[in-house]
């Protein structure tokens, strides 16, 4: 991994996303080509579910499937017990749980001594996100292991018209997350996903403390709420918030962006202590957008 330098005797260490190359072994351990893809991590993601694996709910209507699965090592074979794996999905008429303490159609559980993880729900359906674009169904998750990345991703179905049109379902990435529907010979429905773990190494708590805090754009309209958890920073939304990857140069980058998209968030230390953001979107083929904010500090440079 390559050592960058981040702000005045800081550093952070770029994010290892996956093994590469075929398996082999070093003398010490083996390791290969497993690797497991990230995705957006989407406005909806709320921490905190409850431990559970059933996440059917009495009287309300949709097509039952488990999701299962094996948790590894990044050595593609060593099974990790205990990684915490967290699911989160909308209704059957498209709609996330948000707010309530029921925390519906969101779960967590923790992999098993070989491994495997299991939850019972319902299959997902598309929704509209405006301006006539469909997100094709989807799961979420997130699988926490000590030790690695904390891993973020989504997961769709095979046969699924929208995902043809999707920047995140359809980028080359994401082509080992479309699942098949498999049918059991008892009619029940699942598919299986399996993931490998990466390593990461944080970044510096006294960096990180900061960057975080409350910033406000110059017309004091529009304030940001940056916040750290895992590693990463995330900007506060309605749910819990969007994850940021540190990117080099003072930037931090969105987390599973498909070519052609980007959200960066890139700081400067002003003198006295104040901390400007630069918060920029960009679509292919379109005008990046831009806002710049400021944090009052009293901690000095």
């Amino acid at each position: 991994m390559k050592r960058r330098t981040f702000i005045k005797n800081t550093a952070f260490t770029a994010l290892a996303v996956s093994a590469h190359g075929l398996v082999s072994f070093d003398g010490n351990r083996y390791s290969g080509d497993c690797e497991t893809t990230t995705d957006i991590l989407g406005p909806y993601y709320r921490p905190g579910s409850p431990v559970k694996s059933n996440l059917t709910i009495a009287g309300e209507q949709g097509t039952a499937i488990e999701l299962s699965g094996m948790i590894r090592h990044n050595d593609c074979i060593t099974p990790y017990k205990k990684a915490k794996v967290e699911l989160w999905h909308c209704d059957n008429k498209g709609v996330y749980d948000n707010d309530s303490d029921a925390f519906r159609y969101r779960g967590t559980v923790y992999s098993d001594e070989k491994g495997f993880y299991s939850f019972t729900t319902i299959l997902p359906v598309p929704y509209n996100v405006g301006d006539n674009y469909i997100r094709p169904a989807h799961f979420h998750l997130m699988i926490t292991a000590e030790g690695y990345q904390p891993l973020v991703t989504q997961l769709y179905f095979v046969g699924d018209v929208n995902i043809k049109k999707d920047p995140y379902a359809n980028a080359e990435k994401a082509k080992k997350r479309i699942l098949e529907i498999q049918k059991m010979s008892n009619g029940a429905k699942k598919v299986v996903y399996d993931v490998s773990m990466s390593q990461i190494l944080p970044g510096e708590p006294v960096t990180f403390h900061r960057l975080t805090g409350t910033y406000t754009a110059k017309d004091g309209k529009n304030n940001v709420e940056l916040f750290k958890k895992d590693g990463c920073l995330w900007i506060k939304n309605e749910a819990f918030g969007n994850r940021f990857v540190y990117a080099g140069n003072n930037t931090f980058e969105e987390a599973g962006n498909p070519p052609g998209f980007s959200s960066s968030l890139h700081f400067e230390l002003l003198p006295g202590g104040d901390v400007q953001l630069t918060h920029s979107n960009a679509e292919e083929n379109s005008a990046a957008q831009t806002l710049v904010l400021l944090k009052k500090s009293k901690i000095s440079n």
